[in-house]
């Protein structure tokens, strides 16, 4: 599965940025992650095929959206009223199987897109 991640930038404190990645086929499970540089890859949305739930880290929960156009294997992140502290590279992952691990964690996913760095100004 190739993925292609967009959608980031300069934003202000408060604002709303939407992230899309493409995905090049159907996957079972798609996610995003961030990463400052220093710090581990942090999670932050996921979804599933096959279940209705989606996923939230904690510290973006309530104010960041997953969603999905599974016409066009398309992954959105829709991020409102952001904060300083979510500047960071944010990675789209998917997998094409289920696995017996969380959608939370890294290992999960097999395939990942090469970043779009958000950035939010004070």
């Amino acid at each position: 599965v190739q993925l292609q991640a967009s959608g980031g930038g300069l934003v202000q404190a408060g604002g709303s940025l939407r992230l899309s990645c493409v995905a090049s086929e159907v996957a079972c499970a798609m996610a995003w992650f961030r990463q400052v540089p220093g710090n581990e890859r942090e999670f932050v949305a996921a979804m599933t095929r096959n279940e209705p739930g989606k996923y939230y880290g904690d510290s973006v929960k309530g104010r960041f959206t997953i969603s999905a156009d599974n016409a066009k294997n398309i992954v959105y992140l829709q991020m409102n009223s952001v904060k300083p502290e979510d500047t960071a590279v944010y990675y789209c992952a998917a997998n094409r199987n289920r696995l017996p691990l969380s959608v939370r964690t890294t290992p999960r996913y097999a395939y990942w897109g090469q970043g779009t760095l958000v950035t939010v100004s004070s």
